[in-house]
């Protein structure tokens, strides 16, 4: 199984609550690369207005492989690989440097 490395930005299967379908949204990596069939990802989103402490604008959207202006969610998130789609980029470093501290105000550390 592929491994994934901390800041890729990864599509992902994301299922409907009553598993019907799903829709493939992006995510980025928040682990380091490690064997395992689990990633834990942050959510990325299109909705760029009312922003949450510690979410913020991806500066370099582009040249991490996103289509539009896009952000980072607020959330922690353990999935199976096998939800991955396919791998688009990787977080440039200021937004790699804006990441790290958006999780540790998130989490308190």
């Amino acid at each position: 199984m592929k491994n994934y490395s901390k800041n890729e930005i990864v599509l992902i299967k994301y299922p409907f609550s009553d598993l019907s379908n799903f829709k493939v949204r992006p995510a980025v990596v928040a682990n380091n690369d490690f064997p395992s069939y689990d990633l834990i990802i942050i959510p990325l989103t299109s909705k760029i207005t009312n922003l949450h402490p510690g979410e913020f604008l991806i500066i370099d959207y582009a040249k991490s492989g996103l289509n539009v202006q896009t952000a980072v969610k607020r959330g922690l998130y353990t999935i199976d690989k096998r939800l991955v789609v396919q791998s688009i980029g990787f977080l440039g470093d200021s937004d790699s440097t804006k990441l790290t501290q958006s999780i540790c105000y998130w989490l308190g550390l």
